[in-house]
Parts: C-alpha cells; structure tokens; sequence
C-alpha cells in the first residue's frame, strides 16, 4: 500500500517556485519533502507572497532558536490581524487572539519564564516516572478493545486515546468531563493554520470560549481542594512559587488551554506516525519488533537505547512542522538580511530532512545516532514536555508491537491536510 506517495523533481520545483503556505496543493500535504528539498537547494531563505521568509536549513532554524534577543516568540503584531476581524477588533480582541498571546509558546520572557518554571516543576524526572504505570493501563485497556474487535483506527481507538488522558490526569480533569477535550484541542491547534475560513475561525473562538469557562469551574474548585502540587499542574499553577510568580486568572485558563494542547495533537502524531510508517518500512518494522519488549518495559540503563528509536520517528515525521518568530530588529541569517519586524516562518519538517545535518535524511533509520532533531524545538523554547512525550510514544508504540505485531492498514489512511501539524485523521487497521 502506497502511503506517502513519490513526487517527481519537476514538481518538486514548480511547487517550490510559487509557493504560499497559505494556499498549498493536495500533493504537497501528502508528502512536502521533495519540497523542502527544492527549497534548500535554490533558496533555503525564501521570502514568500506576504513578506515573510520560510526557512528550509537546519542551521539556520538554529541559529533563529538560538538568539532570543533578535527573534521573538510573541505573536501580539502578527496574530492581531488574523483573529482581531469582525465581530472582534484589537479593543476587543476575540478568544484565540487571548489564548495564542497569552500561552507560553507564544511568549517571550519574563512569562514564558515564570509558566515554564511552573510548568517543569510539576513534571520533574519523578513525577513522569509515577505517570508510567497508569499509562500501561491505560494503553493495555485500550489493546484489549482492539483486540476483541479485531482492529479498529489507529488514531481514534489509539493514537489520540492516550495523549487526551494523560493530559487529562496532569490536570485533574475529571473523566466524565474529557469528551470534548480533544474536539477543542484540534479546533484551536487548527486555527493555526496558514490559511482559515470562516467556519475554522469561528470554531476556534468557540471552542477557546467553551474550553476557558470549562476550566474557571475546575479551577474554582481546585482552589478549594487543591491536589498535591508536586503532581497535579493545576494546583503548582495556582500555587505558584512565590507571590511575584504567580499567574493571573487570565494566564492561568489560557495556559491550561495550552497545555492540552501542547500535549495532545503532537503525541497522538507521533503515536500515529510511527505506526503508519513502519507499514512503509517492513524491515524496519521487523527489526523494532526484536525489540518491543525493551520499548515496552524501559530496563532501568537502556533510556538512550529507547530514544533512540522514538527520536528517529520524530525526526523522520516531525509532529509539528512549522513555527514562527519575528525579527525585532534588522540583522542577516544564512547570508541573507532580514529586514527588523520581518516574520520568519521555521520549517521543522524541512530541517530534520536536512543532508547537511543527517546522512541519508529521507532513510527511517531507528539506530540512527546523534539525532539532534528540531522536533521539540531547540533553546529556551524547546518543549517543556519531551520527557512525557517519549514516555507516551514509548510505552504506546512498544506495547501495540508486542500486542500486534501483525497489524496492517487495511484501506489507506486520511491524511489531516495541515501544513503546520503533520498527522492522520483515520488509519483503519485490522489485527491477526
């Protein structure tokens, strides 16, 4: 089964001479790398149809993540435009302009400073070890549906199944509350998109407005009983460390927004990728399949072994393939001078193809060493949550492999037609 068709060199090219993230070919989303290829070989430092500059070379994007006084990570001047439109203005500005500029991503310091420190407190080296005996449950419950029904879809009995939970526990979101976590998730990250119409625009607003007036109950009610802090980032959050660090009640909602999000969407692609992919990859999947057993169980000792082999499926099929910063003044990146308030677009996907950086870039190579991938970004904004991430890809693609090892699509799996987030919305699979 063909899943990630071939595209020819020619139109690699034509795509590449006239393209516009915010109108893209159905060919590019079912496999943009011959793109990005084209790109850095003619022009890793494009400036697009709107004055921004798409960025295709690896050292480049780390030169960009490496200097935070020149590239900023607020999105005030470029978000303003995009979500301040009619009913909203920039005197009322609408719910994902709140949430997208109020969020850590989307910060520059001193409160991406303060909610990261929160943040990385309640998700310390121990605190993700508790979490993993919770999670095989969780992935083992989830295993033995699938196998009484002999199969199912590998993104919404699977994949998105376990990032929705584990995010849900961190928060103390009840159980019987968390159905419509991941429908606002996915509206909200969808919103980031390049282009929006209308419908997507006004969904994001909603689902940013239903989600915070959700969470001002949860938190209402967590001030009244908080959990232990060590734990639960909804009570560290609203503890804070000290009087000075402490949120306000607006960045605490929009940042428990945001770590649902953070969590959810990247995980259940990097779950959902890696499946979908070795069935693309049967050597590889024979050789990973030698060692389900160590990916399941995690040996005390054999941690650089297991990340490993989840990093190259971050690397190879990077979850989230684009971001942005913003010059704040003028300077010049890879030879080319970008002008100050310049808007840079950082394609991830296209770095961790890069040959400059990775031998035989578009080769699944799951004992590929020294894989400095860009998956989780790179210097202060790298993800907060890495060590959860590979903990959930870990456990999850481990146990489905030694559960089911003969799994197989059995009709070709729909891609989510997204620039930004590269994932799938169904895989069906069946089970022997």
């Amino acid at each position: 089964m063909i899943i990630t068709p071939p595209m020819s060199p020619q139109r690699a090219q034509e795509i590449a001479r006239s393209i516009d993230l915010r109108d893209l070919p159905d060919d590019f989303y079912a496999n943009p790398y011959p793109v990005y290829d084209a790109l850095r070989a003619s022009e890793p430092i494009r400036q697009m149809p709107d004055g921004s500059y798409l960025l295709t070379r690896y050292a480049d994007l780390v030169t960009v993540y490496r200097d935070v006084q020149t590239f900023s990570s607020d999105k005030r001047v470029e978000f303003s435009p995009k979500y301040n439109v009619p009913p909203y203005d920039p005197g009322h500005p609408s719910p994902l302009f709140q949430h997208h500029t109020t969020s850590l991503v989307f910060n520059d310091p001193p409160l991406h400073t303060r909610v990261r420190k929160l943040i990385m407190g309640a998700l310390t080296r121990r605190a993700i070890a508790d979490l993993e005996p919770g999670l095989i449950a969780l992935v083992d419950n989830l295993l033995d549906a699938i196998g009484a029904r002999g199969g199912g879809d590998l993104i919404e009995d699977f994949a998105s199944a376990i990032p929705v939970e584990v995010i849900g526990n961190l928060l103390g979101v009840p159980h019987e509350d968390r159905g419509p976590l991941r429908g606002w998730s996915l509206a909200i990250l969808g919103a980031l998109e390049p282009r929006l119409s209308a419908e997507q625009l006004a969904l994001g607003n909603r689902s940013v407005s239903d989600f915070t007036s959700y969470l001002t109950g949860l938190v209402a009610e967590r001030r009244k009983h908080p959990s232990d802090p060590e734990h639960d980032v909804l009570t560290r959050l609203i503890q804070g460390e000290a009087p000075g660090e402490r949120l306000s009640e607006a960045e605490l909602l929009q940042n428990c927004v945001f770590i649902l999000n953070a969590g959810h969407e990247t995980t259940t692609n990097l779950i959902g990728n890696a499946l979908v992919c070795l069935q693309e990859w049967p050597l590889q999947k024979a050789d990973l399949l030698s060692k389900a057993e160590l990916l399941a169980n995690n040996p005390r000792g054999l941690e650089a072994d297991l990340t490993t082999v989840i990093d190259e499926f971050l690397r190879f099929e990077s979850s989230n393939q684009l971001g942005n910063r913003r010059a704040v003044k003028a300077c010049t990146v890879g030879g080319i001078a970008l002008p100050a308030g310049a808007l840079v677009t950082l394609c991830i996907g296209a770095a961790n193809r890069d040959p400059a950086q990775f031998a035989l870039p578009h080769e699944l190579q799951l004992d590929r060493q020294d894989n400095r991938h860009l998956a989780f970004g790179f210097g202060v904004h790298q993800c907060a949550g890495l060590s959860l991430a590979r903990l959930e890809g870990r456990v999850a693609i481990g146990r489905f492999l030694q559960r089911f090892p003969g799994y197989r699509l059995t009709a070709p799996p729909t891609r989510g037609g997204r620039a930004r987030f590269r994932g799938f919305l169904r895989a069906p699979f069946a089970v022997a």
